[in-house]
């Protein structure tokens, strides 16, 4: 046999069972935090439940969805701001759901590093568990690698997954109820949200700023700060609007921008006309177009522009929907129509 003394641990391969179930004992009460009806259990399960009769459905479809937060983890790590990355985590999921039609239900992450720092770790899941709040999800569980030689020191990568619920009635798109001349209400975005950042990291550069410089187009923040503003949570304001009946078809404006991601919501033989001058390009998407040298149309299919969500309603719904969106908050305006094409 040989000696017990001399044999290797897994903390000596590099891994550190004790921080990670500390990571867990401080993030339990943040999930704890977001509780919903259905959802009642606690960490530390091999999967979690949840109760669609006592979220109140009746005859409910599932939809499921996953996402990251992209190259925008870059500034994270090299500005050291990890306080709102779990929020762009989960809204990236959960707009998904409400182009569906889906009401956000649950949560899980996942968190990969080479070397667990649990102040790191928490403040990303605080994020988290802070956008689930902000979606009405449960956080009811995820998972924490830790992964020696396959991350370099200080760097993390994070997946998120959502399950959300929706009427079978109440499904999106209705493609079938889609005419010439149905409206587009776009909805404010924050800035890039979580897409194209290889792209806003490659104008940084170019610029010669450091992420530590004040923003040019925003007054009182630094580049890193301006630039991480969280993705928008768009559940408590367009989510009664899809329960209302009045919305035929919806886009979360991500990747591919407003050119690839409305025709996934339109029926075929009916495209969108963007008018772009109904509202002003915000100053972060103008100074990246300057500095860059980014033309209109490589703009607007890698950004969303200004507009994070779109709804399709019938011209007789626009102005209540409008209203409604501007009551709950939104920056919302009517951007367009649907033409036959």
């Amino acid at each position: 046999m040989s000696d017990q003394q001399s044999g290797l641990t897994y903390a000596q391969a590099g891994v550190d069972i004790d921080a990670g179930n500390a990571l867990v004992e401080a993030i339990k009460p943040l999930a704890k935090a977001t509780r919903r009806p259905g959802a009642d259990g606690g960490l530390g399960g091999f999967g979690a439940l949840f109760d669609l009769k006592a979220a109140g459905y009746d005859d409910p479809l599932l939809v499921s969805t996953t996402d990251g937060v992209g190259t925008k983890l870059r500034i994270a790590i090299d500005a050291k701001m990890h306080g709102s990355v779990g929020i762009d985590l989960v809204a990236m999921c959960v707009n998904d759901l409400l182009a569906q039609g889906a009401e956000p239900l649950l949560f899980l992450d996942y968190f990969a590093t080479g070397k667990l720092d649990l102040a790191t770790a928490t403040s990303v899941v605080a994020g988290i568990a802070e956008g689930c709040k902000l979606a009405g999800a449960a956080l009811v569980g995820g998972e924490t690698a830790e992964m020696p030689g396959m991350y370099s020191d200080g760097e993390y990568d994070l997946a998120g997954f959502s399950v959300g619920a929706v009427e079978r009635d109440g499904v999106l798109p209705k493609l079938d109820k889609q005419r010439a001349g149905d409206i587009i209400i776009g909805v404010g975005s924050s800035g890039p949200h979580s897409n194209g950042y290889s792209l806003v990291r490659r104008v940084v550069e170019r610029s010669g700023l450091t992420w530590d410089a004040p923003a040019p187009f925003e007054d009182g923040k630094t580049l890193a700060e301006a630039l991480m503003a969280p993705t928008r949570i768009y559940v408590k304001s367009i989510l009664p609007l899809l329960q209302s009946g009045r919305v035929k078809g919806g886009a979360h404006i991500t990747g591919g921008g407003l050119i690839e991601n409305p025709p996934r919501c339109i029926a075929q033989g009916l495209v969108p006309e963007f008018d772009w001058n109904a509202w002003p390009l915000p100053p972060v998407f103008a100074w990246l177009q300057e500095v860059g040298g980014i033309s209109d149309h490589e703009l607007r299919r890698t950004f969303n522009c200004g507009v994070g969500f779109i709804l399709v309603v019938a011209s007789s719904d626009a102005e209540p929907v409008l209203a409604a969106l501007l009551n709950a908050g939104e920056d919302a305006f009517i951007c367009g129509q649907l033409v036959a094409g």
